[in-house]
């Protein structure tokens, strides 16, 4: 029988990996403002850099894109990244409770673990249950997201078998401009951001600091009656310096610290239900970034990074820490319309979460071509990653885009990818525990025309040695009897729909989610994954307001791998005005879940009722 500490530890693992232990789950430059289900086709003059490591028009990306940029963040009144994040297509929220809280983000069916997540370059994670710490990266930091759907394993490594998420801070440029802005809102919700950024020929700044918090609400209706609030501090800075017209240096800086009260499941630890559990995240990113033009050809970039999270669950004393290094050498050579690139790169990964302390590294080699012509477009990658605990893995890609016509394209691409075992994973093992590996088949035909254009994208990626805790597997070293064990497999098949048209003055843009996240062995549905999502959008001017409105439905899921306790399905909707008041002026005003729809993101625990905020910005003009 377990102690009363012993269930406390495996209750605050479980509910930090969300449904990874409980069931076989999956899981640069900012432009004017586009829809939030804006596609590839949008804007052709924007550029991204996500889908292959360097720079390239959003027009000419063949992987399933979207930009989210500094417009569209201001606007959004969200109170954190993963509220931002679930109004995009393909991409689902698993939360217990509010901000702050256990946090996943299920992109195309698959679970938090498989989308690979940085930050100004830098690679974040959990070694501890695997995938990025959403509740410890600071919406307030965040100058635009590159969201890249589909396997780029051949192009970043381990984790990227359901895609891409990149997150930037802000780029200093012209004249020193300094902001600041303040919010309140429901729950007591307050926020104060200020910063300043500028630059010249030779040197570019920016820095940012962020004080935010809410009351909070009660999280568990039927457990613990009491509100669980939640404060957030974070900071971020960037240094550019121009040394020589081809030759630049980035220095990049980020830290957050989050601390949010939350509800423990009783049926794990029954003083749950008197006790007051905080989560304390603490995240921080360093990089250096030197850039180099050597012809008119040939470029270079080599980064050096680190990040480092750190999650405390007072009032036990329950500590993990995860710390990541990374070291790039990236090579480009450009011939008209086609592109090579090299990269050799170096991870490096440690956890310290008693009794384990311990690390390991990867060192890859990745090659890519790419060629970009009026018609024919077509991206290859191949990657080879050295494990020091799991030996040679390799996973490559292969895309292709045809223009048939002035306003309409196909794609269809290929690729296989993987993700190791974290090391908390591989101290509680079965022998011959592995990596998880999946291959991805995805078509999609696109159309634009002006302000106008639709996208249909079908994907079916299979993943296979998916692990998971086995209690009835013997090893060395068990987890209350147990060990982590290759068993399952999964099926993420589905469409995604999304369109976008100009009514006049009346921007519209709306997506359509069809999914089947399926236990290839049961059958069943994976845990918390919808088979539908809608998602509308649209925006207008009049008498000098930017008037908006947002409408997210989403069918019923299941809380568990059984499929035998139900979630159901929900719609919400959210609007917002904006308006200069003043030269120097803004402000901002929305009301979130306009209905006070009662909904649950997670078993047993209710997501945020109605909220509205108010925001004042002040920025110099």
């Amino acid at each position: 029988m377990k102690s009363a500490s012993a269930r406390t530890r495996w209750q605050r693992i479980t509910c930090l990996g969300g449904t990874a232990l409980t069931s076989v789950a999956l899981a640069q430059n900012p432009g004017p403002p586009m829809p939030a289900t804006a596609t590839p086709s949008d804007t052709p003059y924007r550029v991204v850099i996500s889908a292959r490591r360097t720079a390239q028009p959003l027009s000419g990306v063949l992987a399933d894109t979207t930009l989210i940029d500094r417009t569209q963040i201001e606007r959004s009144g969200a109170a954190s990244i993963g509220d931002l994040l679930q109004r995009q297509h393909g991409i689902e929220l698993s939360r217990s409770g509010g901000p702050g809280t256990q946090t996943g983000i299920f992109m195309r069916g698959a679970d938090n673990r498989f989308t690979a997540v940085y930050v100004d370059g830098v690679r974040v994670d959990t070694q501890a249950t695997g995938g990025a710490p959403w509740e410890a990266i600071s919406l307030a930091q965040v100058d635009r997201i590159e969201i890249v759907r589909g396997p780029a394993a051949a192009v970043y490594g381990s984790d990227a078998v359901a895609g891409v998420i990149q997150v930037f801070t802000r780029r200093g440029e012209g004249p020193a401009q300094p902001y600041a802005a303040v919010g309140a809102g429901s729950h007591q919700r307050r926020q104060l951001q200020t910063g300043v950024s500028g630059g010249d020929d030779r040197i570019d700044y920016s820095l940012g600091v962020t004080r935010e918090g809410s009351r909070g609400f009660n999280a568990m209706p039927a457990g613990n009656p009491d509100r669980d609030g939640w404060r957030q501090n974070s900071a971020n800075a960037r240094l550019g310096w121009q040394v020589h017209a081809a030759h630049r240096i980035d220095f990049t800086g980020t830290y957050t610290d989050m601390d949010a009260q939350y509800d423990a499941d009783p049926a794990f630890d029954p003083d749950a239900l008197v006790r007051h559990d905080r989560a304390s995240n603490r995240l921080g990113t360093a990089g250096i970034t030197w850039s180099a033009r050597w012809n008119d050809r040939y470029s270079t970039r080599v980064a050096i990074n680190q990040s480092s999270h750190r999650y405390d669950d007072p009032p036990s004393a329950y500590t993990s820490r995860t710390q990541l290094r990374n070291f790039l050498w990236h090579n480009e050579w450009q011939a008209g319309n086609h592109l090579l690139s090299a990269d050799l790169e170096r991870r490096e990964d440690r956890l310290d979460n008693a009794p384990i302390n311990q690390g390991r590294h990867q060192d890859a080699l990745a090659l890519g071509y790419s060629y970009q012509g009026s018609r024919h477009s077509l991206q290859v990658n191949a990657r080879r990653d050295q494990d020091s605990e799991f030996g040679g893995q390799s996973s490559g890609s292969v895309a292709y885009g045809l223009r048939l016509a002035d306003n309409w394209r196909a794609t269809l691409s290929v690729a296989t990818a993987f993700r190791a075992p974290t090391l908390y994973q591989t101290q509680f093992a079965a022998p011959g525990l592995g990596p998880e590996k999946s291959r991805n088949l995805e078509a999609g035909i696109h159309w634009s025309h002006g302000r106008s254009g639709a996208d249909l994208v079908l994907y079916h990626n299979r993943i296979r040695n998916l692990i998971d805790w086995d209690p009835s597997t013997p090893c060395e070293q068990p987890l209350f009897g147990g060990c982590y064990v290759n068993t399952g497999r999964a099926n993420l098949r589905g469409a995604s729909l999304s369109a976008r048209h100009a009514l006049g003055t009346v921007n519209v843009s709306a997506s359509l989610d069809w999914q089947q996240p399926t236990n290839a062995d049961t059958g069943k549905l994976l845990a918390r994954r919808a088979r539908r999502q809608i998602k509308l959008n649209a925006d207008t001017r009049a008498a000098g307001w930017t008037l908006g409105a947002e409408w997210l439905a989403t069918s019923q899921r299941w809380d568990d791998a059984a499929n035998t306790r139900r979630l159901a399905g929900y719609g919400l909707l959210n609007v917002y005005a904006h308006t200069t008041i003043a030269r120097d002026w803004d402000l901002l005003l929305r009301v979130d879940n306009v209905a006070n729809r009662r909904y649950e993101l997670a078993g047993g625990y209710a997501a945020p009722p109605l909220q509205a905020f108010a925001q004042l910005r002040w920025t110099p003009r």
